[in-house]
């Protein structure tokens, strides 16, 4: 097992870890660190959300900085609001005993793009930004992509498949060509492959984090047979047995998920909905009270649970399973993050049982059948 030290951290960022109870690198902190520190290369990093990426790419990121020069030397790009809160406050952690100040800037939709101009006016070291608010603000001149030396792209999987396509590959066109492109992602799709392939060296180091599983190795999957009927009962049954966790159920469609929150509570569970018609403000609320735990489940959509990231919940349930494999992938992957164990439940007919051996195949995970 190394250490921060040993993977070539500075002393002043070791000691903000330790503030953090980050004392020892993940496996993708310890593979990644010490590549990006010695050689100015472009990488791509196959990993699963909660393994710890954001230390893996922003200590490197942050020690290459020069605070002496107020310009933009470093981007990163991610799906969500959420997510670039969350990077720009981990960044913000980090920097706390750092040699030099440096600054980073989020910059996203649902918020002022005035207020964001304004802040963007103070010496900004990295922008952290969602694609979209991001090319808002090239196309207003507010941002100048050509003094980056680092770009980096997290969760790219989640970015393509939220239809952030064409403005990742406009960013990429326009950003400093002698930058290094750092991309990370759950899963591997064609359209990734293209990215690393039009913008990225041939000899990008490639770094994966648990070769041979997809999904995190800590979820236990199991799935529970039902009928269309009996769906609803099946659920609150199995939420009975899981009273003192908290976790997400997803549903495939907007209208689902408000009816099942309708339901839910009703029956008296402390539920909330996330779904594409809300507004900024009442998906922010919610997800204040889910993590203050003042609210034990969310129901959500795939599209709708892009960048959350909360610690300790106990379950995903498959309320539905999902359209593409890959978002089992992801849905699952909000449960067992940071070293924790979680479980993640499929509610299915008797016809979709062929639908779980091919998910046992295609990600070699196995399910087990479980009986409420």
């Amino acid at each position: 097992m190394a250490t921060f030290q040993q993977v070539g951290i500075q002393k002043e960022y070791i000691k903000a870890l330790k503030e953090l109870n980050i004392t020892t690198p993940t496996e993708i902190q310890e593979a990644v660190i010490p590549t990006l520190l010695k050689h100015k290369t472009d990488l791509v990093g196959l990993a699963q959300t909660g393994t710890g990426k954001t230390a893996a790419y922003g200590l490197p990121l942050l020690q290459n900085i020069d605070a002496s020069k107020a310009v933009v030397q470093g981007l990163i790009l991610a799906p969500t609001r959420e997510l670039v809160q969350q990077i720009q406050k981990q960044l913000f952690k980090f920097t706390k005993y750092a040699p030099e100040k440096i600054f980073a800037e989020g910059v996203y939709g649902g918020e002022k793009i005035d207020i964001q101009i304004k802040n963007l006016q103070r010496p900004t070291h990295i922008i952290v930004a969602t694609p979209g608010r991001l090319m808002d603000l090239m196309k207003r001149k507010q941002i100048n992509l050509h003094t980056i030396n680092t770009l980096v792209l997290d969760e790219a999987d989640e970015m393509l498949s939220m239809g952030f396509k064409q403005d990742l590959n406009k960013i990429l066109e326009q950003a400093n060509k002698h930058r290094s492109t750092w991309l990370f992602s759950a899963t591997m799709p064609d359209d990734i492959k293209r990215i690393i392939k039009t913008y990225m060296d041939a000899d990008a180091v490639k770094i994966e984090v648990n070769k041979n599983s997809l999904v995190n190795a800590n979820i236990s999957h199991y799935y529970i047979k039902t009928a269309l009927k009996d769906k609803v009962e099946t659920l609150i049954r199995l939420l009975d047995t899981l009273k003192d966790d908290r976790g997400i159920i997803f549903c495939r469609t907007k209208a689902g998920t408000r009816n099942l929150v309708g339901v839910l509570k009703d029956d008296g569970f402390s539920v909330e909905a996330l779904e594409g018609d809300m507004q900024q403000k009442e998906r922010d609320k919610v997800m204040r009270a889910f993590k203050k735990e003042n609210v034990q489940i969310l129901v959500s959509t795939d599209v709708s649970a892009r960048g959350i990231d909360v610690n300790d919940l106990g379950f995903v349930i498959h309320y539905q399973l999902p359209d593409q494999q890959e978002y089992y992938t992801h849905r699952s992957g909000r449960t067992a993050r940071a070293g924790k164990t979680g479980s993640s439940i499929a509610l299915i007919l008797p016809s979709e049982l062929q639908d779980i051996h091919q998910l046992q195949k295609a990600l070699d995970i196995k399910f087990k059948e479980s009986i409420i």
